[in-house]
This record gives C-alpha cells, sequence and structure tokens, in this order.
C-alpha cells in the first residue's frame, strides 16, 4: 500500500495538541529553512519550502476537516483554552505522527508554514496573556490553515492573539516564525517578537529565518545590481574586456547556505523564473527551485566535533494554490508526490494520516518492446 492509499484509508483521531517533549523537538537544529512563492502565467500562485533539521522528523501527510473541534496546548503541557472549529479543511505534514501541521494548504487556497526562528524570536508572557486567546508556538500553522480563506482574513484574525513558547527542560523552546499565501498573490510574515506578534506585508513572498524579516528587506539594498540579464562587455582603453560564459549578470549572488544568503538566491530565482502554464507545468518550474536549496547530510555541521548533529533537507513541499494541490519529495525519495485536497471527503469525522514512506529504488524507465 503506498503511503497516498494509507493517507485515504486512515482513520485516526487526533487532538491538535502534541506531547510536549516530542513537539518541542522540531524546533531544534533546524536553521535552513527556505520559502517562496512564484506566479503562473494566469496570475495563480505556487508555493514551496524546504525544511531542514538535524534529526529524523518522521514526518507525514495529514488532512484536517471541516467542523473538527480542536485546542491549543497550554503550559506544562496541559490543553490550553483557547479552542476553536475548523472552518476550512487543510492538508500538510507533521512530525512524530502528531496533529500539528508544520506546513500546509487550505480547501480555499491558503498556504504556509513554520519556519525557524532563533536569536530573535520573543513569545508573549503567559502568565500575562489571555488563555482564551494564547496559542502554542506549533499550534500556529494549524489555526490558520483551519480558520481563515485568505491573508486578509489572517492578519485581522491575528487581533488579541498571543504566541507563547512552551519550553521542554532537555529541548528549551523553539523558535518559530510563520509565513502565509493567498490566490490573489497576497503573501504575510508574522513574528513573534519582544511578547508581540510582529507582522509584515511581504511583496516579494519570501522567508528563511533569521534575522528579522525587515532586516532582510533591508539587506537587499546590497545586491542592486544583480540581473539575470549578462553584464555587457566593458570598455578600457580602447579594449573590450567580455565577460566569461553566461551568468555575468549573477556575479556576487551569494551561494552559501545562511539564511540570508538564501534569501537573496530564492528572491532571485523567484523574480526572474519564466512563467509556466498553471498545472504541474508550474509545479515543476517551482520544483526546480527547491533543488537548488537541497542540503545533503554532511554540508551543514553545528559543531565539527559532533558528526550525529548534520543538518540536512528533510522533506520539500509544493503548494499549487488554485488547484488545492499539495506536493512532497523526501531526502529518501526525490519522486514528487501529490495530494489532491478535493478528493478527500472534507466533512469526515476524522483526521486522516499517512507516513511518508520511502521509496528508494528509481522506477524503471518503460522501453518499448521491441
Amino acid at each position: 500500500m503506498s503511503w497516498m492509499q494509507r493517507l485515504r484509508s486512515s482513520n485516526a483521531t487526533w487532538v491538535l495538541a502534541p506531547a510536549l517533549s516530542v513537539a518541542l523537538m522540531i524546533g531544534t537544529a533546524a536553521e535552513a529553512c527556505t520559502s517562496f512563492v512564484i506566479r503562473n502565467t494566469d496570475g495563480g500562485v505556487v508555493y514551496g519550502r524546504t525544511m531542514e533539521m538535524g534529526f529524523v522528523l518522521k514526518a507525514g501527510a495529514i488532512v484536517v476537516p471541516r467542523k473538527l473541534a480542536l485546542t491549543s496546548l497550554g503550559p506544562g503541557g496541559k490543553p490550553g483554552s483557547m479552542t476553536w472549529t475548523s472552518r476550512y479543511a487543510a492538508v500538510g505534514l507533521n512530525a512524530f505522527g502528531l496533529a500539528v501541521l508544520i506546513d500546509g494548504l487550505n480547501e480555499k487556497g491558503l498556504a504556509g508554514g513554520a519556519l525557524y526562528f532563533p536569536d530573535y524570536v520573543g513569545y508573549a508572557d503567559a502568565a500575562k496573556a489571555d488563555p482564551a486567546k494564547t496559542l502554542a508556538q506549533w499550534d500556529v500553522v494549524g489555526w490558520v490553515l483551519t480558520s481563515f480563506a485568505t491573508v486578509a482574513e489572517v492578519k485581522a484574525g491575528l487581533s488579541g492573539i498571543s504566541v507563547v513558547g512552551l519550553a521542554d527542560p532537555n529541548l528549551g523552546v523553539a523558535p518559530l516564525h510563520y509565513t502565509f499565501h493567498d490566490t490573489t498573490g497576497a503573501s504575510v510574515v508574522i513574528e513573534p517578537v519582544d511578547g508581540v506578534l510582529k507582522v509584515h506585508d511581504n511583496p516579494f513572498g519570501v522567508m528563511t529565518n533569521s534575522p528579522t524579516f525587515d532586516w532582510h528587506l533591508s539587506n537587499l539594498r546590497n545586491y542592486v545590481k544583480i540581473s539575470p540579464t549578462n553584464a555587457p562587455p566593458l570598455q578600457i582603453a580602447g579594449q573590450t574586456v567580455a565577460p566569461i560564459g553566461q551568468g555575468s549578470g549573477l556575479l556576487g549572488i551569494p551561494g552559501d547556505p545562511t539564511p540570508p544568503s538564501r534569501f537573496i538566491r530564492a528572491l532571485g530565482y523567484a523574480m526572474s523564473l519564466e512563467r509556466k502554464p498553471a498545472g504541474i507545468e508550474s509545479v515543476r518550474a517551482a520544483e526546480h527551485i527547491l533543488n537548488n536549496f537541497d542540503i545533503p547530510k554532511g554540508w551543514v555541521r553545528p559543531d565539527k566535533s559532533d558528526a550525529t548533529v548534520m543538518e540536512f533537507t528533510q522533506w520539500s513541499t509544493i503548494a499549487d494554490l488554485a488547484n488545492r494541490r499539495y506536493y512532497v519529495k523526501t531526502y529518501d525519495d526525490q519522486v514528487l508526490r501529490g495530494i489532491d485536497l478535493t478528493g478527500f471527503d472534507l466533512d469526515a469525522e476524522a483526521i486522516r494520516s499517512a507516513p511518508l514512506l520511502a521509496a528508494p529504488t528509481p522506477p524503471a524507465l518503460p522501453f518499448p518492446k521491441p
């Protein structure tokens, strides 16, 4: 049975609140997530992102139906006071078999996810926040995707909401910020800083990790001469000095895996990409961008004295907002798999789930018989 078939046949019912000690592992050793959006020739939006981690997340696909009672997690690992009923169905990825959306797409075409935000995150004080309007940091994506249809609704719905960072004695607090995109092309970045939610309109649709989003926008000013168009020849002392090979307009674009460099590179790809028709052609175009941010095991090592924690791209996802299709590929299986959200019973009584089972053996090329 394929993991897609497992997703359709699963009848597991979950509460949204995860086990505290496990869920906090989502935030550790993950500093290389990259996200972006591209437009197709019809003006539609396709969203893509990578997930990097220094240990195996055991991610699975889940579909959250409409009209499901959900509860955020509160301090001490107990159910919180904030409850809501899912207005919209959503599909996405979780971790460790938990009913937590790290990334996803809903039935209205709103997509987005959580990315790592170390050193700059500043969650609200749980003791001072209104429990009825307080979300744990890993519940934000699920709450947004099951509650809102557009970025404008998300921004309005954040009024009065507090996001707290719940701690584990061994693992600490998962520092997260969030990105969301809708079918109109609107994008927003939500960052918990100094105890409040900083909300940034994102005209570029790109986000990586720390520093804060406004810092990345300022950093763009260092790259104003970068261009996908080749640089013209230079005239010096009556001599013509021509560029070597193709891509001379991109000389100086950063190629390292740090968040500021990936932000610039992702924006460059997204802005210069040739637009394709809606559907699978645009999805494949987004996949080509994602491939440039894939981190193999061993390339990024937080500490050379410890080779057991090597950050790598565990999965990459693409969301076709107009067609409500969500795609995923994993480190061990680079075949892009699709999930059609409209093909599910969106009024089902339980969350559907499926593990992302690897199929490392490439499928045979179907040569015709002589």
